[in-house]
């Protein structure tokens, strides 16, 4: 029997996983089935389960599609040279965001893997590791702000990471949740805030 070549495998599992994807966005986790998702994706059942063995599998690869992207994005950033000032930072990641919104993104499904991550102990561990490495990149772009003196010196990296690395997902929440605010109203509230300065006592 002929070998199958990996560009071959690659192929199916990708077709697997586009199938799964649309089944996930227009009916949710829990209302699709692997029938569903072998239905959608034209192949047989054997053709599926040789991938995917089970739906959590399908849901946890569909969660490493969904922020695979972003941790290439994020690690860029963190390791730009010259070291870009925050408010860019912020800028080019809710870019990335905007570029996964969309009907072809992956993004739209980040708030199911959250809500799934609730249920689901081993795909809680790898959103929680995975969270916690894109958090640790913004407090790499903290560091590197406050060494460049765009941050007080005294200013916490962890502190101002972790506040900086929130402002992505609260954008993608309110943008898939609501439609609004746009990206340019959204960095223009985070530039008025980061001027303000606390009243005197």
């Amino acid at each position: 029997m002929p070998r199958v070549s990996d560009e071959h495998l690659a192929a199916r599992r990708r077709q697997i996983l586009d199938a799964a994807r649309r089944c996930f966005l227009r009916d949710g986790f829990h209302n699709t089935s692997m029938q569903d998702v072998i239905a959608e994706a034209g192949l047989s059942v054997g053709a599926v389960y040789r991938y995917f063995p089970s739906k959590n599998d399908l849901i946890t690869s569909i969660a490493q599609s969904v922020i695979g992207g972003a941790e290439e994005v994020f690690a860029e950033l963190s390791r730009h040279e010259p070291p870009l000032p925050l408010t860019e930072v912020l800028e080019r990641a809710l870019t990335y965001v905007d570029s996964q919104t969309g009907p072809d993104g992956v993004l739209p499904l980040a708030i199911q893997v959250w809500a799934e991550a609730q249920r689901d102990p081993a795909l809680a561990a790898f959103v929680r590791g995975t969270y916690t490495a894109f958090r640790n990149h913004f407090i790499t772009l903290t560091r590197r702000a406050r060494a460049a003196g765009e941050l007080p010196a005294d200013a916490d990296p962890e502190a101002v990471g972790a506040a900086l690395f929130g402002l992505v997902p609260g954008y993608l929440m309110q943008r898939i949740l609501t439609g609004s605010p746009d990206r340019t109203t959204y960095l223009a509230g985070v530039r008025a805030l980061l001027q303000t300065h606390p009243a005197p006592r």
